[in-house]
Protein backbone atom coordinates (compact mmCIF):
# COMPACT_ATOMS: atom_id res chain seq x y z
CA UNK A 1 0.00 0.00 0.00
CA UNK A 2 0.95 3.25 -1.07
CA UNK A 3 2.47 6.24 1.40
CA UNK A 4 -0.55 8.35 0.24
CA UNK A 5 -3.02 5.52 0.40
CA UNK A 6 -1.78 4.88 3.81
CA UNK A 7 -2.35 8.84 5.00
CA UNK A 8 -5.96 8.35 3.35
CA UNK A 9 -6.53 5.52 5.43
CA UNK A 10 -6.01 6.47 8.66
CA UNK A 11 -6.63 9.72 8.61
CA UNK A 12 -8.61 11.15 11.40
CA UNK A 13 -11.90 12.90 10.86
CA UNK A 14 -11.90 16.76 10.95
CA UNK A 15 -14.76 16.20 14.11
CA UNK A 16 -14.79 13.59 16.40
CA UNK A 17 -17.45 12.13 17.89
CA UNK A 18 -19.16 14.05 20.87
CA UNK A 19 -18.11 17.01 19.27
CA UNK A 20 -19.58 19.49 17.59
CA UNK A 21 -18.34 20.98 14.42
CA UNK A 22 -18.21 25.08 13.25
CA UNK A 23 -20.97 25.23 11.75
CA UNK A 24 -22.80 23.08 14.52
CA UNK A 25 -21.34 25.37 16.95
CA UNK A 26 -23.08 28.47 15.27
CA UNK A 27 -26.10 26.71 15.10
CA UNK A 28 -26.63 25.92 18.38
CA UNK A 29 -25.42 29.34 19.87
CA UNK A 30 -27.38 31.34 17.57
CA UNK A 31 -30.49 28.67 18.91
CA UNK A 32 -29.65 29.79 22.25
CA UNK A 33 -29.38 33.37 21.55
CA UNK A 34 -32.58 33.42 20.34
CA UNK A 35 -34.02 31.29 23.14
CA UNK A 36 -32.77 33.45 25.73
CA UNK A 37 -33.70 37.08 23.76
CA UNK A 38 -36.84 37.66 25.68
CA UNK A 39 -35.36 37.06 28.61
CA UNK A 40 -32.15 39.40 28.03
CA UNK A 41 -34.57 41.87 26.94
CA UNK A 42 -36.54 41.60 30.25
CA UNK A 43 -33.80 41.88 32.19
CA UNK A 44 -32.31 44.65 30.47
CA UNK A 45 -35.61 46.74 30.42
CA UNK A 46 -35.62 45.95 34.34
CA UNK A 47 -32.54 48.38 34.39
CA UNK A 48 -33.66 50.98 32.52
CA UNK A 49 -33.46 54.52 34.23
CA UNK A 50 -36.44 55.76 31.79
CA UNK A 51 -40.26 56.41 32.54
CA UNK A 52 -41.06 54.63 29.00
CA UNK A 53 -40.75 51.56 27.18
CA UNK A 54 -37.47 52.61 24.86
CA UNK A 55 -34.81 49.86 23.91
CA UNK A 56 -32.13 49.66 24.34
CA UNK A 57 -32.44 52.30 27.42
CA UNK A 58 -30.32 55.08 27.25
CA UNK A 59 -29.42 55.06 30.82
CA UNK A 60 -29.43 52.47 33.53
CA UNK A 61 -30.42 52.59 37.40
CA UNK A 62 -31.70 50.64 39.59
CA UNK A 63 -35.32 53.01 40.19
CA UNK A 64 -37.96 50.23 39.22
CA UNK A 65 -36.59 47.78 41.27
CA UNK A 66 -37.00 49.91 44.19
CA UNK A 67 -40.23 51.23 43.19
CA UNK A 68 -41.18 47.21 43.06
CA UNK A 69 -39.71 46.91 46.37
CA UNK A 70 -41.71 49.60 48.00
CA UNK A 71 -45.20 48.20 45.86
CA UNK A 72 -44.54 44.89 47.81
CA UNK A 73 -44.15 45.91 50.85
CA UNK A 74 -46.92 49.51 50.78
CA UNK A 75 -49.04 48.52 48.10
CA UNK A 76 -50.61 51.64 46.42
CA UNK A 77 -54.64 51.88 47.90
CA UNK A 78 -55.55 52.27 44.77
CA UNK A 79 -54.54 48.56 43.60
CA UNK A 80 -57.61 46.07 43.56
CA UNK A 81 -55.15 43.67 44.97
CA UNK A 82 -51.28 43.91 46.25
CA UNK A 83 -48.89 41.81 45.12
CA UNK A 84 -48.28 40.40 48.01
CA UNK A 85 -51.65 38.37 47.98
CA UNK A 86 -50.95 37.80 44.36
CA UNK A 87 -48.06 35.72 45.27
CA UNK A 88 -49.19 34.11 48.40
CA UNK A 89 -51.94 32.93 45.93
CA UNK A 90 -49.37 31.75 43.65
CA UNK A 91 -48.03 29.84 46.20
CA UNK A 92 -50.68 27.88 47.77
CA UNK A 93 -52.25 26.84 44.42
CA UNK A 94 -48.39 25.78 43.05
CA UNK A 95 -47.54 23.69 46.04
CA UNK A 96 -51.49 22.05 46.15
CA UNK A 97 -50.71 21.70 42.72
CA UNK A 98 -47.20 19.93 42.83
CA UNK A 99 -48.65 17.82 45.86
CA UNK A 100 -52.26 16.96 44.11
CA UNK A 101 -50.95 16.00 40.58
CA UNK A 102 -48.10 13.46 42.39
CA UNK A 103 -50.12 11.39 44.63
CA UNK A 104 -52.23 10.82 41.65
CA UNK A 105 -49.36 10.54 39.22
CA UNK A 106 -47.43 8.05 41.06
CA UNK A 107 -50.17 4.99 41.15
CA UNK A 108 -51.09 5.75 37.94
CA UNK A 109 -47.30 5.90 36.12
CA UNK A 110 -47.14 2.11 38.10
CA UNK A 111 -50.29 1.08 36.75
CA UNK A 112 -49.61 2.14 33.22
CA UNK A 113 -46.10 0.82 33.49
CA UNK A 114 -46.72 -2.46 35.00
CA UNK A 115 -50.28 -3.71 33.97
CA UNK A 116 -52.01 -4.63 31.03
CA UNK A 117 -56.05 -3.41 30.87
CA UNK A 118 -58.69 -2.89 27.92
CA UNK A 119 -58.65 1.01 27.13
CA UNK A 120 -55.01 1.61 28.39
CA UNK A 121 -54.03 3.02 25.14
CA UNK A 122 -56.91 5.75 25.73
CA UNK A 123 -55.85 6.21 29.00
CA UNK A 124 -52.16 6.80 28.11
CA UNK A 125 -53.86 9.81 25.35
CA UNK A 126 -56.24 10.78 28.05
CA UNK A 127 -53.41 11.84 30.22
CA UNK A 128 -50.99 13.17 27.43
CA UNK A 129 -54.44 15.58 26.24
CA UNK A 130 -53.14 18.60 27.80
CA UNK A 131 -50.44 19.12 25.83
CA UNK A 132 -52.56 19.76 22.59
CA UNK A 133 -55.16 20.72 24.19
CA UNK A 134 -55.59 24.91 22.99
CA UNK A 135 -55.35 26.44 26.30
CA UNK A 136 -58.15 29.14 25.53
CA UNK A 137 -60.55 26.86 24.91
CA UNK A 138 -59.66 24.30 28.26
CA UNK A 139 -59.92 27.76 30.48
CA UNK A 140 -63.10 28.32 28.44
CA UNK A 141 -64.31 24.92 29.27
CA UNK A 142 -63.48 24.39 32.76
CA UNK A 143 -64.68 27.97 33.46
CA UNK A 144 -68.88 26.80 31.84
CA UNK A 145 -67.98 23.99 34.05
CA UNK A 146 -67.40 25.61 37.59
CA UNK A 147 -70.39 28.05 36.82
CA UNK A 148 -72.81 25.70 36.54
CA UNK A 149 -72.09 23.79 40.04
CA UNK A 150 -73.88 24.90 42.83
CA UNK A 151 -70.93 25.62 44.95
CA UNK A 152 -68.20 28.21 44.74
CA UNK A 153 -65.06 26.79 44.81
CA UNK A 154 -62.76 29.76 44.96
CA UNK A 155 -58.85 28.68 45.03
CA UNK A 156 -59.95 24.78 44.38
CA UNK A 157 -60.97 26.51 40.36
CA UNK A 158 -57.34 26.94 39.89
CA UNK A 159 -56.12 24.22 41.44
CA UNK A 160 -57.99 21.41 39.68
CA UNK A 161 -57.05 23.58 36.44
CA UNK A 162 -53.51 23.40 37.30
CA UNK A 163 -53.50 19.60 37.89
CA UNK A 164 -54.80 18.88 34.64
CA UNK A 165 -52.17 20.87 32.94
CA UNK A 166 -49.65 19.34 35.59
CA UNK A 167 -50.60 15.58 35.14
CA UNK A 168 -48.79 14.80 31.64
CA UNK A 169 -45.24 16.09 33.19
CA UNK A 170 -45.65 14.06 36.58
CA UNK A 171 -47.43 11.09 35.26
CA UNK A 172 -44.22 10.93 32.32
CA UNK A 173 -41.63 11.26 34.95
CA UNK A 174 -43.08 8.85 37.20
CA UNK A 175 -43.32 6.27 34.26
CA UNK A 176 -40.05 7.07 33.15
CA UNK A 177 -38.73 5.79 36.63
CA UNK A 178 -40.80 3.27 36.84
CA UNK A 179 -39.59 1.70 33.04
CA UNK A 180 -35.77 1.54 34.58
CA UNK A 181 -37.12 -0.93 37.43
CA UNK A 182 -37.15 -4.41 36.66
CA UNK A 183 -39.89 -6.55 37.70
CA UNK A 184 -36.82 -8.44 39.75
CA UNK A 185 -36.45 -5.94 42.07
CA UNK A 186 -40.17 -6.58 43.29
CA UNK A 187 -39.95 -10.55 43.01
CA UNK A 188 -36.84 -10.58 45.13
CA UNK A 189 -38.63 -8.36 48.03
CA UNK A 190 -41.44 -10.81 47.73
CA UNK A 191 -39.65 -13.88 47.99
CA UNK A 192 -37.89 -12.56 51.16
CA UNK A 193 -40.94 -12.52 52.62
CA UNK A 194 -42.87 -9.12 51.43
CA UNK A 195 -45.93 -8.89 50.39
CA UNK A 196 -46.40 -6.76 47.24
CA UNK A 197 -47.49 -3.50 48.92
CA UNK A 198 -44.15 -3.93 51.01
CA UNK A 199 -42.45 -4.08 47.94
CA UNK A 200 -43.89 -1.48 46.27
CA UNK A 201 -43.54 1.03 49.58
CA UNK A 202 -39.72 -0.32 50.37
CA UNK A 203 -38.42 -0.93 47.06
CA UNK A 204 -40.20 0.82 44.07
CA UNK A 205 -41.15 4.13 45.69
CA UNK A 206 -37.48 4.69 46.65
CA UNK A 207 -36.13 4.00 43.20
CA UNK A 208 -38.96 6.12 41.99
CA UNK A 209 -37.54 9.16 43.94
CA UNK A 210 -35.96 10.73 40.67
CA UNK A 211 -38.77 10.71 38.52
CA UNK A 212 -41.46 11.60 41.65
CA UNK A 213 -38.74 14.82 42.28
CA UNK A 214 -38.89 15.61 38.53
CA UNK A 215 -42.40 15.60 38.53
CA UNK A 216 -43.12 17.69 41.54
CA UNK A 217 -40.43 20.42 40.53
CA UNK A 218 -42.38 20.41 36.94
CA UNK A 219 -45.74 20.39 38.48
CA UNK A 220 -44.58 23.76 40.82
CA UNK A 221 -43.09 25.34 38.06
CA UNK A 222 -45.91 25.40 35.87
CA UNK A 223 -48.64 26.06 38.02
CA UNK A 224 -46.40 29.17 39.35
CA UNK A 225 -46.31 30.39 35.52
CA UNK A 226 -49.58 29.33 34.05
CA UNK A 227 -51.72 32.38 32.65
CA UNK A 228 -53.73 31.45 29.91
CA UNK A 229 -56.15 28.94 32.02
CA UNK A 230 -55.94 30.92 34.90
CA UNK A 231 -57.30 34.11 33.29
CA UNK A 232 -60.61 32.58 32.76
CA UNK A 233 -60.63 31.37 36.48
CA UNK A 234 -59.99 33.38 38.96
CA UNK A 235 -61.29 36.39 41.07
CA UNK A 236 -60.83 39.15 43.00
CA UNK A 237 -59.77 37.16 45.86
CA UNK A 238 -57.77 34.30 44.05
CA UNK A 239 -56.19 36.33 41.67
CA UNK A 240 -52.59 34.39 41.16
CA UNK A 241 -49.04 36.75 40.32
CA UNK A 242 -49.12 36.44 36.55
CA UNK A 243 -52.56 37.93 36.26
CA UNK A 244 -51.19 40.83 38.66
CA UNK A 245 -48.59 41.29 36.45
CA UNK A 246 -50.89 41.38 33.15
CA UNK A 247 -53.42 43.76 34.98
CA UNK A 248 -49.96 46.35 36.00
CA UNK A 249 -49.68 46.17 31.80
CA UNK A 250 -53.23 46.65 31.07
CA UNK A 251 -54.37 49.40 33.42
CA UNK A 252 -51.03 51.68 32.62
CA UNK A 253 -47.18 50.10 31.01
CA UNK A 254 -45.84 50.04 34.43
CA UNK A 255 -41.60 49.45 33.82
CA UNK A 256 -41.86 47.71 37.46
CA UNK A 257 -43.69 44.71 35.82
CA UNK A 258 -40.10 43.27 34.61
CA UNK A 259 -38.53 44.02 38.25
CA UNK A 260 -41.18 41.31 39.29
CA UNK A 261 -40.89 39.66 35.81
CA UNK A 262 -37.53 39.19 36.93
CA UNK A 263 -38.05 37.73 40.26
CA UNK A 264 -40.49 35.08 38.95
CA UNK A 265 -37.40 34.05 36.39
CA UNK A 266 -34.97 33.90 39.72
CA UNK A 267 -37.48 31.54 41.73
CA UNK A 268 -37.64 29.55 38.43
CA UNK A 269 -33.98 29.12 37.55
CA UNK A 270 -33.70 28.32 41.18
CA UNK A 271 -36.07 25.27 41.11
CA UNK A 272 -34.83 24.13 37.35
CA UNK A 273 -31.17 24.03 38.97
CA UNK A 274 -32.07 22.41 42.02
CA UNK A 275 -34.06 19.76 39.73
CA UNK A 276 -30.49 19.41 38.24
CA UNK A 277 -29.05 18.88 41.12
CA UNK A 278 -31.26 16.42 42.90
CA UNK A 279 -31.90 14.82 39.74
CA UNK A 280 -29.52 14.97 36.93
CA UNK A 281 -31.31 13.56 34.04
CA UNK A 282 -32.44 10.50 36.15
CA UNK A 283 -36.27 10.64 35.56
CA UNK A 284 -36.80 13.42 33.65
CA UNK A 285 -39.37 13.26 30.66
CA UNK A 286 -40.65 15.68 29.18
Amino acid sequence: MSTVARSRTFRLPSTMPGRLGKMSSLLAAIVLFLAALPILTMITMSFSASDTLDFPPHAYSLQWYRAAWHTFVSPDASDVLSMGSALSTSLIVAISTMIIATLVSVPAAYALSRYRFRGKPAVEQLVALPLVYPLVMLGLSLLLVFNALPVELGVFRLIIAHVILALPFTVKNCAASVATIGLEFEEAACVLGASPRRALIDVVLPLMKPGILAGMLFAFIISFNEFTVTFFLYGINTMTLPVWLYSRTVSSLDPTVFSFAVFIVAIDFVLIWALEKLVGDEGVAL
